[in-house]
């Protein structure tokens, strides 16, 4: 392809499910790189740091820098501003993000007082109980903005699905009568995040419609469908209808190297 393109591509359900790798996308994501286009990730996964990401994905063989890794924590710490008491439902990329941007960080990890917070950021969190609904619906109560990392109701694993972050979500909003404000893709804070840091995208590879695929129209890109993840390979009419689809990354890499489709979106 002539043309070198700026490709975000997710991770859950495209690189790997879980701590399982997809077969096949670490060596895609190489001939990509090799072909001159540039790669950047961008994760709804709000749990992980950035350096453990970039860890994780090197020691699948994928090469990456700090700077090309994006995630829902990172949009939902624009929402904040310097200053401003955060309580966390959530793991530590959250607070590393939203430490990175001078927010006084308090993990909700049990009881306590909801008195005192300017925002309640929830992300995924897999020790999410009662104790911490209850403390974060107080805080909203108290008068704290409600910001979801994103609102993805379940995460793929290679056992299937589990409950994502968006359900979580929905618990301390229905809770608190609190309407979120959802930081990750497909909503505005991701885009102008992923605008700042990388400026045009031409194609997002993803496994997820509502997200996914919703990104990439927002961001004027071209949309890669991969049915790795949480997207069954006997679906029916899809919308956003993607650009291009496959059963994994490596394929659609392929199909794209060897210019087997054409990105409607691309931008030029």
């Amino acid at each position: 392809m002539a043309k070198r393109l700026s490709i975000l591509v997710d991770l859950d359900g495209v690189l790997w499910r879980a701590e399982q790798a997809v077969p096949g996308a670490a060596a895609a994501t190489a001939r990509l790189r090799a072909a001159g286009h540039r790669v950047a990730y961008f994760t709804n996964n709000s749990h992980p740091t950035v350096a453990s990401t970039v860890g994780k994905l090197g020691k699948m063989g994928v090469t990456t820098t700090p700077e090309l890794v994006l995630s829902s924590a990172q949009a939902a710490a624009t929402l904040g501003s310097a200053g401003d008491r955060a309580l966390v439902v959530g793991g530590p990329g959250i607070a590393e993000a939203l430490g990175g941007q001078g927010l006084d960080v308090v993990l909700c990890d049990g009881p306590g007082d909801g008195a005192g917070f300017d925002i309640v950021v929830v992300g995924i969190d897999p020790a999410f109980d009662y104790a911490r609904l209850a403390r974060a619906m107080a805080a909203v109560d108290r008068g704290a903005r409600l910001i979801g990392t994103n609102a993805d109701a379940t995460y793929p694993t290679p056992a299937g699905e589990l409950p994502g972050a968006g359900s979580i979500l929905a618990a301390v909003a229905v809770a608190s009568r609190a309407e979120p404000i959802v930081a990750g893709k497909p909503h505005a804070p991701a885009a102008e995040l992923v605008r700042r840091r990388l400026g045009h995208v031409d194609l997002m590879i993803g496994d997820r419609l509502s997200t996914d695929g919703a990104f990439a129209r927002r961001l004027g890109a071209g949309f890669g469908l991969v049915l790795s993840g949480v997207t069954a390979a006997d679906h029916g009419p899809l919308e956003p209808a993607p650009d291009c689809e496959a059963p994994d990354l490596a394929v659609l890499v392929d199909d794209l190297i060897a210019q087997r489709f054409v990105l409607r979106r691309d931008a030029g």
